[in-house]
């Protein structure tokens, strides 16, 4: 027999789960633990988690902030948000869709990869199909896409140790040549 451990987290991530109708196996899947985890957690059967990563995915598929959990604590360094990342968080409140609908509409095997996007642990893809898709989902114009992909792309060149500056007019003209390419399509 398991000892029971209550939390108020356990009944926090229990409530969310059947408000949402999440199934536990795509929750456990989205925040990248086994299912058997989940159930424990909501059963009290151990103690909630403390790990930051964890809780930081759990909170992101929730929509809150971390701290909603006690077990919380802040991380030493901070998380960097994009740009892109808060207009995405934007465009689903216009539309008025969840986090867990948006999870929703990717394949199983990516939606991890989005939460940790979402929650500034990745960063965005540069890869424009992705960004389309999501584009698609969120309801952003070809336009509104293309200017996420354009400044994800300058940002790789850059932190790559590519001389941004030095190669501006190289780097533009393969814009415009991409450009000319998605619009093609």
């Amino acid at each position: 027999m398991k000892e029971t451990i209550t939390t108020q987290s356990s009944k926090i991530l229990s409530e969310f789960l059947e408000k949402s109708g999440l199934h536990k196996k795509d929750f456990a899947q989205m925040i990248g633990v086994t299912l058997s985890y989940v159930y424990n957690l909501i059963d009290n059967t151990i103690p909630f988690s403390t790990r930051g990563t964890t809780l930081e995915r759990i909170a992101t598929v929730m929509e809150v902030e971390p701290e909603t959990f006690e077990e919380y604590r802040l991380p030493q360094e901070p998380i960097m948000i994009d740009e892109t990342v808060e207009k995405i968080k934007s465009a689903l409140k216009k539309k008025k869709m969840s986090m867990v609908d948006f999870l929703k509409s990717f394949p199983r095997t990516k939606r991890l990869d989005v939460v940790d996007m979402m929650r500034g642990a990745l960063p965005v893809p540069v890869d424009y199909k992705e960004l389309s898709f999501m584009g698609d989902v969120i309801g952003l114009s070809k336009d509104e896409v293309f200017n996420i992909w354009e400044n994800r792309f300058r940002q790789v060149l850059s932190n790559s140790g590519m001389n941004v500056y030095s190669n501006m007019d190289m780097i533009n003209e393969m814009i415009e040549c991409a450009k000319k390419y998605t619009k093609s399509k």
